[in-house]
């Protein structure tokens, strides 16, 4: 489990694929401190597993669902990531819930400056959108973020500038991808609320558990 508070700026090595799979490799410093083999590190927001490590960086295997997930298939060398360790159990819960399991991708629509902040508008998928609630916890390349507006085809967050500074977030231009994770907790009420709505309509129908039983089912 993570927070979504990046520790620090890393630098892809190389990525090297085979088909939708392959290796990743990072320069990192922060994230090392404490960490071994088969540790997880959350690279843009992406869960991944510490494979081998080395004295300035770590690499770490990506299957094909990460790729089609996420946007670090489209990473290269030299390319700046955001990292964090997975939360220590004796650690600050500074910012949300985040498991590191990517529901998909938005794109970058704008960027606009407010005094001393930026506001960031990022378009996405329906099926992302319909879980993200205005003040409510986003988690944006592995940053934790409130969003501040819902729109029909996205929402906006405002990034301060110890945010700005501290992640890769203002480095992106408009067009870019950036991983997204909903709010695990609105995804587990979303799951049970439903499982409740269909077990609601079996009975109306008259098909319940006891029905089936009584008929050999």
């Amino acid at each position: 489990m993570f927070t979504g508070i990046v520790e620090e700026k890393g630098k892809v090595r190389y990525i090297q694929l085979t088909g939708e799979s392959g290796i990743l490799a990072v320069k990192a410093r922060k994230v090392l401190e404490g960490t071994r083999i088969g540790d997880s590190i959350a690279v843009n927001g992406v869960c991944l597993t510490v494979t081998s490590m080395q004295p300035d960086g770590f690499t770490a295997d990506v299957m094909a669902e990460t790729i089609r997930r996420s946007s670090l298939g489209s990473c290269k060398a030299g390319s700046q990531v955001n990292l964090e360790r997975a939360m220590a159990a004796d650690g600050r819960f500074g910012g949300h819930i985040v498991s590191g399991h990517i529901d998909g991708t938005g794109v970058i629509r704008s960027m606009l400056r407010e005094e001393n902040a930026i506001w960031v508008s990022i378009e996405t998928s329906p099926q992302i959108l319909h879980l993200i609630v205005e003040k409510g916890s986003v988690c944006i390349d592995g940053i934790s973020l409130t969003v501040a507006r819902v729109d029909e085809a996205g929402f906006q967050v405002s990034v301060i500038p110890h945010t700005g500074e501290e992640t890769t977030l203002l480095e992106k231009v408009q067009g870019d991808l950036v991983n997204l994770e909903n709010d695990v907790i609105g995804k587990y009420v979303e799951k049970l609320l439903g499982i409740r709505k269909n077990e609601e309509e079996k009975k109306k129908s008259g098909i319940t558990m006891e029905f089936l039983e009584e008929f050999g089912f």
